[in-house]
């Protein structure tokens, strides 16, 4: 009889049970598919809760699907072997729930996934990695197994598994492994027998760190740390802020951690959503691929300049623009700005209603004024207040006029007179001078635009604090004015002609749909499946087909359940407080690096930023395990930072790499140099993806003479992920990751901003593999 290798064995048996599980998520798929096409064909004519119904089944199988055919490609990815069938100790119906999907009968095998799925016994076939019974699978050591024997890491390449990679914690095991892999194994070996060759942990990890980047990131969920993963499963309580160097992971951490706070707190989270702040578009679409991987579409995720709807804002002020704006007085001036826009007349104002002449004295305005102000109300609405006050008292005064020069007046005449007043143009004039209706916009672009006003506020301010707010009215907003105009937002309030009407009939939609609902899970028996508040937030009639995420991203009001921050030390105090007004239980998962605070109002420590915010209701973890840049790269870059007095936290790296680091000299442009340079990378090597990093200032020129030669190779900003080759700012570099980085002038990446150093220690970390610099030689003579 053949000998057969048991580690060939091993591979065999785990891509059957691969295939097993991928012929049941193809079921599952088609099956949902049926219930869709089923839902959609439905004729319900014109009934409300019938419509709703059936919109509402269809958006639940819908996002169903998404999930589905999201995970197909790394469905599953890990293994535990088990010392004792796990206990069943379900306390609640979530905690039950888990235990369901954690459940392996008839096996002291548990596999792990990007999903559970579960045969139609309701027995467990793959338990979804963020179950609590999937912990292990990261959390468990040598010296702390956790009830595991062995840990089995599979490496998928679309539906193959390619590879197995086994950590034996079972002294016993181990020894019976070997010796099994001296003798013959038959096709009768033991199943749960790992392969021969023992791998503590790092076969699956480094093929992940030395793979070549696709201009996208995946998800870490098969190579998650423990130092991770305790962060990742944490509570959801407070600000949870996530301190670490380049490469430690941060972003992956945060993204995790997203979606395991949505699965384990689904209920609370699916109605009010979770927003992701990232630094650019670029970041953005680098990122978005991974919490549908994992599961989760139903997350808002936007940029700082996006925050206000209407208005996308790219680019950003001069530093010193941008760090005035940034400061915490904006919010007084702001506030001193739209308290400004109501105003007694210094005299009295002549007013013609209907050939009566009137003299409206300066105190009837003021009492109006304080009549409304004192409701506290958002400028806009406490008007409606000012206008009813002050048409009721215009109208006494004007009925008190007719009545002495000898007309007879009646309460029918009253009535009369007030609507005469209400729509005198006279008085629409007089009123509006005292008291008109703003927009955000209009109050932020007039304050910068009218310099007399700003004067006019800001007496305590030196004339060169004032001119750097000078601006154009019809300049375009920049990512520092969002948190202005939100401030002024939440101020002013609504137009109040008709949302107070309109909130009121969603409110009242929102009781009809949770009733249908509920009358719907009674009628087609999925109790348990979803709840009624779920089913409510899908159905068509409030904002037709919009998910959750949709609704609050249109919505300056709406108020979040969780919130992601990344790159947050580069968070102005105003940005801080515009993100706290969108998420007023103060539940965030806050990610950076103070090291790498490139923005000129950004943080210099977390206490100074966080306190004001969240007073001692924030805590902190720190990751120190360098996973992404090589150990040559990431002792340079530590240096150059240590020398310019940047607080850096120290890293590990977990690998070193095989290029040193390079230097060439540019005789001539720095633009052609760069291009010449990238050419000879991508002649002599595979270089996979290419980023260059260049000065703002110089950064058109280099992508110019880049373009030229390489065409549609390559692109600039986001655009650029897609492409072989990227020119980015180091600004727009953020939080992304590429093969291998050349930085176009080091020096003058330094010296274009007051925190120069720190944006260039954030374009050295960007590599995996190879980092080059491009130098003038008039810097490397000197």
């Amino acid at each position: 009889m053949a000998r057969i290798n048991p580690a060939d064995a091993e591979l065999a048996r785990e891509r059957a049970v691969v295939a097993d599980l991928y012929a049941r998520l193809d079921e599952l798929t088609r099956d949902t598919e049926k219930r869709l096409a089923a839902v959609r064909i439905q004729n319900v004519g014109g009934n409300h809760q019938a419509r709703s119904e059936r919109d509402a089944f269809a958006r639940m199988h819908e996002d169903r699907l998404a999930q589905l055919r999201d995970v197909d490609a790394r469905l599953v990815f890990g293994r535990l072997l088990l010392a004792e069938q796990p206990e069943r100790t379900g306390q609640n119906e979530r905690t039950e729930q888990n235990e369901r999907d954690a459940e392996q009968p008839d096996s002291n095998l548990r596999y792990i996934g990007r999903i559970g799925l579960r045969d139609d016994d309701q027995r467990t076939l793959l338990v979804d990695w963020r179950a609590p019974q999937a912990s292990a699978f990261y959390q468990a050591t040598a010296a702390t197994p956790l009830g595991v024997r062995a840990r089995r890491h599979l490496t998928m390449r679309d539906r193959n598994v390619l590879r197995i990679d086994d950590e034996v914690f079972d002294r016993a095991l181990l020894e019976a492994g070997a010796a099994r892999a001296d003798r013959a194994a038959g096709p009768d070996a033991a199943a749960d027998a790992p392969s021969d060759v023992v791998i503590q942990g790092e076969g699956a990890l480094m093929a992940a760190l030395t793979a070549q980047r696709t201009g996208r990131m995946h998800d870490i969920v098969a190579t998650i740390q423990g130092e991770q993963d305790r962060i990742i499963r944490s509570e959801l309580r407070g600000a949870l802020v996530v301190q670490g160097g380049p490469g430690t992971g941060k972003t992956a951490v945060a993204l995790h951690r997203a979606a395991y706070l949505l699965y384990a707190n689904r209920e609370r989270l699916s109605s009010s959503g979770v927003l992701v702040v990232g630094p650019s578009s670029a970041f953005l679409r680098y990122i978005e691929a991974v919490l549908p991987s994992l599961g989760e579409t139903g997350v808002v995720m936007q940029t700082l300049g996006e925050l206000f709807p209407g208005v996308d804002a790219t680019d950003d002020d001069e530093p010193d623009v941008a760090k005035l704006k940034g400061s915490p007085q904006m919010a007084d001036l702001i506030a001193r700005a739209a308290r400004s826009r109501q105003r007694v007349p210094s005299q009295p104002q002549q007013i013609t209603v209907n050939n009566d002449r009137m003299s409206v004295h300066p105190q009837l305005i003021a009492r109006a004024i304080v009549r409304a102000q004192r409701g506290g109300k958002p400028h806009n609405v406490a008007r409606v207040t000012f206008v009813r006050q002050a048409l009721d008292d215009l109208t006494t005064q004007l009925v008190d006029q007719l009545r002495a020069s000898g007309s007879t007046i009646d309460d029918a005449d009253v009535k009369d007179l007030h609507e005469d007043l209400r729509t005198s143009n006279d008085v629409k004039v007089l009123l509006n001078t005292a008291w008109l209706p703003l927009s955000p916009q209009k109050l932020v672009r007039d304050l910068f635009a009218r310099p007399a006003w700003l004067a006019e506020l800001t007496p305590r301010w030196s004339a060169q604090q004032r001119a750097l707010l000078r601006r154009d009215r019809d300049a375009p907003f920049t990512v520092s004015d969002i948190p202005l105009l939100d401030e002024a937002a939440e101020l002013l309030g609504e137009f109040p002609d008709a949302p107070d009407a309109a909130a009121h009939q969603r409110e009242q939609q929102r009781k009809r749909d949770i009733e249908n609902a509920r009358s719907a899970i009674r009628n087609m028996d999925v109790k348990g499946l979803v709840s009624a508040k779920q089913l409510a937030d899908n159905f068509a009639e409030r904002g037709g087909r919009e998910t959750t995420a949709e609704r609050a991203a249109a919505d300056r009001s709406w108020t979040y359940g969780h919130i992601v921050v990344d790159e947050a030390q580069d968070l102005s105090p105003m940005q801080w407080r515009m993100l706290v007004r969108r998420c007023p239980m103060r539940s965030f998962t806050i990610v950076g690096d103070i090291a790498q605070a490139s923005a000129a109002a950004g943080a210099t420590n977390w206490d100074g930023a966080l306190t004001p915010f969240f007073r001692k209701n924030w805590r902190l973890e720190v990751l120190s395990v360098n996973y992404r840049t090589p150990a040559q790269i990431a002792r340079e870059a530590e240096a150059f930072a240590l020398a310019h007095r940047l607080p850096i936290t120290p890293t590990r790296s977990v690998r070193e790499g095989d290029w040193p680091i390079e230097t060439v000299d540019a005789p001539g442009p720095i633009a052609a140099s760069v291009a010449s340079a990238v050419a000879g990378l991508t002649d002599s090597t595979s270089a996979g993806t290419l980023a260059v990093i260049a000065p703002v200032a110089d950064v058109d020129d280099v992508y110019t003479a880049i373009s030229e030669q390489f065409g549609a190779q390559a692109g600039r900003g986001a655009v650029g992920l897609s492409r072989t080759i990227s020119v980015l700012t180091a600004r727009e570099a953020k939080g992304l990751e590429f093969d291998v980085v050349v930085l176009a002038d080091p020096d003058a990446i330094v010296a274009e901003s007051p925190r120069g150093a720190a944006a260039l220690f954030v374009a050295m970390t960007r590599p995996t593999q190879r980092l080059v610099q491009v130098r003038p030689e008039r810097a490397a003579a000197a």
